[in-house]
């Protein structure tokens, strides 16, 4: 078989361990093997990569293990070329399993070019990774912890949530607070409704009359400043996002021209895909990545329906709530697709479709520079007409005429 690196090391990534196989082949073509544990914490890493350069090793292969890897990558990274494996693709022969034979085996296949490397964005994109996954974070946080706050809220026979549309808007909030105070009198709780809520006066009164307990106010104290922190906290992450988003301004306008992306949506597909789409050969590759498309299951000849690969999940989320918001707007290529499919074969597979589809005039975008153009919402209609016209004259040369179609005249 043919060796691909005469000097490669594999690396078997633990938490407080890495266990390093050297393989250094030799000018007979026989193979100098040496291994070495390694402790993760930061010396230890720098001892590690003095040793490799010692070595001359400049081509890695390690496991991604968690996130047990990214301290190994941040000290070994400059200057080296580090393929990131997933574990799924290095299955080791059956036998004894120990961690040296797992560096060894990775070396083995890294050394004969067997590896595929996972995509890893460049330092700026996994900055903004790290800030825009810690704001999904934190809005899921404060989504619980809204739902705790109804929760106790209906233990309390307060049903607020009934009549008005958002617990924690002005009116709701002040109202809470006036609960927290001790008021029990639906009348004067009611009257602190402002805009449109004063309109439901009579269902509001109803629905304040409770039975709220010392307990339900220390409850409802808590979470309300939880939920102030976690509004504050998600306003500093904001900020950061902004300044890390400067760098990277054209490919946010250029996602944000695509039917249904926002600022908060762009800031977190760019910072899953990056902005250099020469990391993906096609549009196709990065759908696969993604998971996005239908996975590939063929027996005896046939192709079957084959599910979705589990691909990148938190880009997988943003480009599903992508759909959501295109499948509710009208006049455009997208949501015309989408309820064509949805017509079909459901929603759910519709929006997975659009996603799909989004993801490939992401890419090409960002590969062209260009702004995306929408198709127009008769796209598909326009399409079927001239399906129909295809088949319908083929069906008549087959019967042995010859068709010359001419438009209707017009009375």
């Amino acid at each position: 078989m043919q060796v691909l690196y005469e000097r490669c090391a594999g690396l078997d990534v633990h938490k407080k361990t890495v266990v390093v196989t050297v393989l250094i082949t030799q000018s007979k073509g026989t193979v100098q093997k040496l291994t070495r544990t390694f402790s993760t914490m930061t010396a230890d890493l720098l001892t590690l990569d003095e040793w490799l350069r010692g070595l001359q090793v400049i081509h890695l292969a390690l496991e991604s293990t968690g996130v047990y890897w990214h301290p190994v990558f941040n000290i070994l990274e400059e200057g080296r070329s580090i393929l990131l494996v997933n574990p799924q693709h290095m299955r080791a022969v059956p036998g004894r399993k120990t961690d040296v034979k797992d560096s060894e085996w990775l070396a083995d296949l890294h050394r004969h070019g067997l590896l595929k490397a996972s995509f890893i964005p460049p330092k700026p994109i996994r900055e903004l990774r790290e800030l825009t996954r810690y704001r999904k974070t934190l809005v899921q946080e404060r989504a619980q912890e809204v739902n705790r706050l109804q929760k106790v809220l209906e233990g309390a026979n307060v049903k607020l949530a009934a009549v008005a549309t958002d617990v924690l808007g002005k009116s709701g909030r002040q109202m809470l607070e006036a609960l927290i105070d001790g008021v029990q009198d639906a009348e004067a709780l009611s009257a602190l409704a402002r805009g449109r809520l004063r309109a439901k006066l009579p269902e509001l009164r109803k629905a304040l009359d409770g039975r709220v307990q010392p307990q339900h106010r220390f409850l409802l104290t808590r979470m309300l400043a939880h939920i102030d922190f976690l509004e504050e906290s998600l306003e500093q992450v904001n900020k950061e996002i902004e300044q890390q988003l400067a760098p990277f301004e054209e490919a946010m306008t250029l996602a944000q021209s695509v039917i249904g992306i926002q600022e908060t949506a762009a800031a977190a597909i760019l910072a899953e895909i990056g902005t250099d789409m020469s990391r993906f050969p096609t549009a196709s590759h990065l759908a696969s990545w993604a998971g996005v498309c239908p996975g590939n299951k063929q027996s005896g000849g046939k192709r079957h329906n084959g599910a979705t690969t589990l691909g990148n999940a938190h880009l997988r989320a943003v480009l599903g709530e992508v759909a959501w918001a295109i499948a509710h707007t009208r006049d455009n290529y997208l949501s015309a697709q989408y309820h064509r499919i949805a017509r079909r074969r459901g929603k759910q597979k519709a929006i997975v479709a659009v996603s799909h589809s989004v993801l490939v005039i992401l890419y090409h975008v960002l590969r062209n520079k260009q702004p995306y153009h929408d198709l127009g919402a008769d796209y598909f209609a326009k399409l079927d007409t001239a399906r129909t016209e295809r088949h319908h004259v083929h069906q008549l040369e087959q019967l042995g005429y010859r068709v010359i179609l001419a438009p209707k005249e017009v009375a």
